[in-house]
């Protein structure tokens, strides 16, 4: 993130506008070296990802025919995306391994580090003692804490416990939504082995979940010091307001564990059979608020602070299939650069995740850096609870390779918050850091990465919302680099599209605008590397708002058999980008400019490997054109202009599709001559 200087600066000249036209907008690019304000590689730094899919995703994304559309965008490193992460599930990541309790193929499971067959595709494996209602991947499954059945149960995750923390153990918890406030005066619970000894029943006083002046409160009858397990019935005293959130916070476990087990991992941490949470009436009735049911939709939520990783083989669920090691890196999708490779850590242990790098290392695949996990905080875990874990796969991982970058922890957003917590820092982020800090270890945090998904919100006024987007990047930033992530690591964007949300505004041109603008926005604050979410073909869909239409993030559509079809605007900008702003490889300058006269529009000047500058124009503002003199190019150029006249979509619903579907428009400027930059637009202004 450091920049380079003593790049040559060039003098500045003014194109002047046409004959009788108005005084163009001007682009006054720093050519200093005070200006200068990255040096990156697009070979490193311009990248996009590849995802689990459902069953049988792998064959119909990884054809030669596929592999060919998606490279033919130019963005070159790849990442690889964890589902099972997002799913509450465990990584075969190599369906040859070893189980804890063999002979009765369960427990827990770590794939073998010794290459074999080639392992052309893996799954995720869901964790029977779930105790999460939803989920972030396939989101279809349910809690064992309200199924309604004795016979399962929910228990933490007991790579938390101090005998593998090597630090005080925290508290574990669950959480039950009951939907509107009510008053809560009793608890049932039926506990599992190992059960609590020392536990709080507990309310949250908050008007919602994110109130921040909420705290939780314990029942008046709501702390236990002598648990002794079984089924248990707690006369609470009422709850002092109506509540919809009821939580009980484990303290101290029992150290117990069922009779046929044979793994010490068995007796740490909780296990709860069921729980409900209501009034007994004066006729010594309960009256359970809690929803019971073996269903994502029947029953009541259920979150839990953390889920144990064991399982069996009959949980592997077809459904969270993630395309195999070997094929990924033997698909051409790699252009032979070294990936970056996530492990499994918070539904996963960290024997595994050591194992993963051990086999990829014995293969000889190139590793840029590990991801540890995906999206913890999207998952309402504590950030402290993910840190004990990272270090965990990182000390797992040390004793594998000393030196490959280790990093994280992939946020679904830099700028999530804190749920249901009362403490004064509410960033989840920060949270984290100040964990490593705790441990004297934040130098293991080697590389910063988060997700960047905008827009939630995906309906009206959208150029409005772009305009917007630069100050939700830069304001992301300045917070994590307060929050304590040094600014001397690796900060990369570990996905980046419109929405994480599917509608229209997607596969039309402001999808374009924003890619440009987030790589140019990124890569102009110091940032490292941005990967492309939505590689490959993929169909329309609406998913979150109907007023948002169809589309995807994607760099083409879908057709037979899930086979390229037709690219769309967001492909021509990556082409335009790679191919035309920047060269594929080589050691490029970025200088600041910028733009007097033309609101809306941003310029990112590069001075390329071939001595070239190359300016790329962004119009966010989808009313206005505007003529652009760039100061700093003082002879002849090359354009290429990407606008409504190239391209346009067909909102059809299931059936929409590019209509108009050109590429860039080539011209010629003659010295003195302003680019005409149209509404919506973006361009490349090449000088020669």
């Amino acid at each position: 993130m450091r920049p380079a200087f003593g790049a040559l600066a060039l003098a500045a000249a003014a194109l002047a506008a046409g004959p009788g036209a108005a005084a163009p907008a001007r682009v006054v690019v720093d050519l200093s070296p005070a200006g200068l304000r990255n040096t990156f590689r697009p070979e490193q730094a311009l990248g996009a990802g590849i995802d689990g899919a459902w069953r049988g995703g792998t064959d119909a994304l990884l054809t030669p025919h596929n592999v060919r559309a998606m490279t033919g965008a130019g963005l070159r490193p790849l990442t690889y995306r964890l589902r099972t992460e997002l799913g509450i599930a465990a990584w075969h990541w190599n369906p040859e391994g070893t189980w804890s309790d063999p002979a009765r193929r369960q427990g827990y499971w770590t794939s073998s580090a010794r290459p074999g067959a080639p392992i052309k595709v893996s799954w995720g494996y869901d964790l029977p003692r779930r105790g999460d209602t939803v989920d972030n991947a396939n989101n279809t499954a349910w809690s064992k804490l309200d199924d309604g059945d004795l016979a399962t149960f929910w228990k933490s995750n007991p790579y938390l416990d101090t005998v593998y923390v090597k630090a005080p153990t925290r508290p574990q918890w669950l959480v039950l939504e009951l939907g509107d406030p009510q008053v809560v005066d009793t608890a049932d619970i039926a506990w599992g082995e190992p059960y609590a000894r020392r536990y709080e029943v507990q309310y949250w006083t908050g008007r919602d979940e994110y109130d921040p002046a909420g705290r939780w409160a314990t029942f008046p009858h709501g702390a236990v010091t002598d648990g002794r397990g079984g089924h248990v019935r707690l006369a609470l005293g009422p709850s002092a307001t109506p509540t919809a959130f009821v939580r009980v916070l484990m303290q101290e476990g029992s150290g117990t564990a069922p009779a046929d087990a044979t793994d010490r991992r068995d007796r740490i941490g909780y296990a709860v059979r069921e729980v409900g949470f209501g009034r007994t009436g004066p006729d010594g009735v309960f009256h359970d608020a809690v929803r019971h049911a073996a269903s994502h939709d029947g029953q009541s939520l259920a979150h839990v602070s953390s889920t144990d990783p064991w399982h069996r083989a009959i949980d592997r669920n077809l459904d969270l299939e993630q395309p195999g090691l070997d094929r990924v890196f033997a698909s051409g999708l790699t252009n032979g650069l070294p990936v970056m490779v996530p492990v499994g850590i918070f539904y996963d242990t960290p024997e595994n995740a050591a194992a993963e790098i051990a086999w990829l290392k014995a293969r000889h695949y190139p590793i840029a850096r590990v991801e540890i996990g995906e999206e913890p905080d999207g998952q309402y875990v504590d950030a402290e609870d993910y840190g004990a874990l990272y270090l965990q796969g990182v000390d797992a991982i040390r004793r594998i390779d000393a030196r490959v970058p280790l990093g994280g922890p992939s946020l679904q957003s830099g700028l999530t918050d804190t749920w249901m917590d009362p403490e004064p820092l509410r960033s989840w982020n920060g949270r984290f850091v100040r964990y490593l800090k705790s441990r004297g270890r934040l130098a293991d945090l080697q590389f910063f990465s988060f997700e960047f998904y905008p827009f939630d919100d995906i309906c009206g006024d959208i150029y409005g919302k772009l305009v917007g987007a630069d100050a939700l990047l830069s304001g992301l930033m300045s917070r994590v680099a307060a929050e304590g992530v040094p600014t001397t690591i690796p900060w990369h964007i570990a996905e980046y599209g419109f929405s994480a949300f599917s509608g229209r505004a997607e596969s039309e041109m402001p999808a374009a605008l924003l890619m440009a603008d987030i790589v140019g926005q990124f890569l102009t604050a110091g940032g490292d590397g941005a990967y492309l979410f939505g590689y490959g073909p993929n169909e329309p869909v609406n998913q979150h708002q109907p007023c948002a239409g169809y589309g995807n993030l994607m760099l083409w559509t879908a057709g037979a058999a899930g086979q390229a079809a037709q690219s769309t605007a967001t492909y021509q900008t990556a082409r335009l980008i790679t191919g035309r702003w920047l060269q594929p490889t080589g050691q490029h300058q970025l200088y600041a400019a910028r733009v007097e006269g033309a609101p809306g529009v941003q310029a990112f000047p590069v001075r390329r490997p071939d001595g070239r500058l190359a300016v790329l124009l962004v119009n966010r503002d989808a009313r206005a054109g505007y003529d652009l003199a760039i100061d700093a190019v003082r002879g002849p150029a090359e354009a290429w202009r990407y606008s409504s006249a190239q391209y346009s979509w067909i909102d059809d619903g299931p059936k929409s599709r590019p209509g108009r579907n050109l590429p860039p428009e080539h011209l010629a400027l003659a010295p003195g001559t302003a680019l005409h930059l149209p509404p919506a637009a973006l361009a490349v202004v090449l000088a020669r």
